[in-house]
């Protein structure tokens, strides 16, 4: 007993139970069968002889209730039951006649099954007696009773799958945990539901196997920058398998890459040493253009006296003209510039900057020492 149940476990995927169904009752199913036992109440009034109102409301709930259990387990093995079941039940518990109501009920049983519904995105694999018949499309249709099942409802838009590899090595043994998507269509419904039992998981399944397979083979450095090509990759790899099965894959985007956390902090430190390590190269190269220029500049103050000159009266200039500054300068500089143009120039701009009223009380002032100078 415990051997057969650790044989159990080891299974991976285990198929649960799920219900057969043979056709679809739908709401326009129970439309066909309210129309029905209209019919049969309107005939059982007028053509029964014998009958109660009662009667009528109670055969018409068990034919809506028949209706109900065939929502639940819509089988031809079921209908055919429920029917007799009806008839034994109004037999044994009521009675009177009611063979209108009644039969006209049964036949609206098995003809509300019948009908149909294929929403515009939905294709209809239906087999007859067991076989392949066809693949019906969107609309109404009506199955041959007893004979016609529906083996599937294949939804024929694009679909989205993830999917996810744990914990698995890459081509230089870094173990990852990878998640994915895989967008995919059915175009050929008899093949999906004929071929493969559950279309659904193999999908899957299949582009788990073949992203382990994909992430075997590259090394981490790969899978973190070429996760296009990557995808790619699986697609045209999981794209092969699928087809046979009347299934395309579009395309395998890769959402996430987990790597160990102390990798990622080595990876981060290493990334920013890098970075630190070009930020000095290139300050290093703007410092070798800076010295270009200087020496470049050197040798055209050299060959020009002058030049140099008005270039260090400038400096001067502009250090003075800064407000609160202080400028230190070596005693030489006196010998290889006019100070007194230097000075005069300084004063010339400070005068300027003054005030309106300050300029017009000091011009006659000056004005005055002029003539006084003059007269002297």
């Amino acid at each position: 007993m415990n051997l057969g149940k650790e044989k159990v476990e080891r299974i991976k995927n285990l198929k649960a139970f799920k219900i057969q169904k043979d056709f679809h009752f739908s709401s326009v199913s129970f439309l066909f069968l309210g129309l029905f036992i209209l019919a049969g109440y309107i005939l059982q009034i007028q053509y029964g002889s014998d009958y109660e109102l009662m009667a009528l409301v109670q055969i018409s709930g068990g034919i809506l209730f028949a209706g109900v259990v065939l929502t639940v387990l819509p089988l031809w093995s079921i209908v055919i039951p429920l029917i007799i079941v009806i008839w034994l039940g109004v037999i044994a518990q009521i009675e009177g006649s009611y063979v209108y109501l009644v039969g006209l009920g049964s036949i609206g049983i098995i003809f509300s099954a019948s009908i149909q519904l294929v929403y515009q995105w939905d294709k209809v694999v239906i087999l007859r007696a067991g076989k392949f018949r066809k693949v019906h499309g969107p609309g109404l249709f009506f199955l041959i009773p007893l004979l016609d099942r529906i083996a599937a409802f294949v939804d024929t838009r694009i679909r989205v799958t993830d999917f996810t590899a744990e914990k698995t090595l890459t081509n230089d043994t870094v173990p990852v945990h990878v998640d994915a998507l895989a967008f995919w269509m059915i175009w050929d419904p008899k093949q999906a539901v004929l071929e493969v039992e559950d279309y659904f998981e193999a999908v899957s399944l299949s582009g788990q196997t073949a992203l382990r397979d994909a992430i075997g083979k590259h090394d981490l450095t790969t899978l973190l920058s070429e996760r296009d090509e990557l995808g790619k990759e699986i697609q045209k790899k999981l794209d092969a398998k699928t087809n046979p099965w009347g299934i395309t894959i579009l395309s395998i985007e890769i959402t996430e890459i987990i790597i160990p956390q102390g990798l990622e902090d080595a990876m981060s430190k290493e990334a920013q040493s890098e970075r630190e390590k070009k930020s000095r190269v290139i300050l290093a190269d703007a410092e070798v253009e800076i010295a270009s220029k200087f020496e470049e500049a050197s040798r055209i103050y050299s060959k020009d006296p002058t030049a140099l000159q008005l270039r260090a009266m400038n400096m001067v200039y502009e250090g003075l003209k800064q407000n609160n500054s202080l400028m230190l300068m070596p005693s030489s500089a006196l010998d290889n510039m006019n100070l007194g143009t230097v000075m005069g120039t300084a004063a010339f701009e400070k005068v300027k900057n003054l005030p309106e009223q300050v300029k017009k009380n000091t011009k006659p002032t000056l004005d005055e020492d002029k003539e006084e100078g003059g007269t002297r």
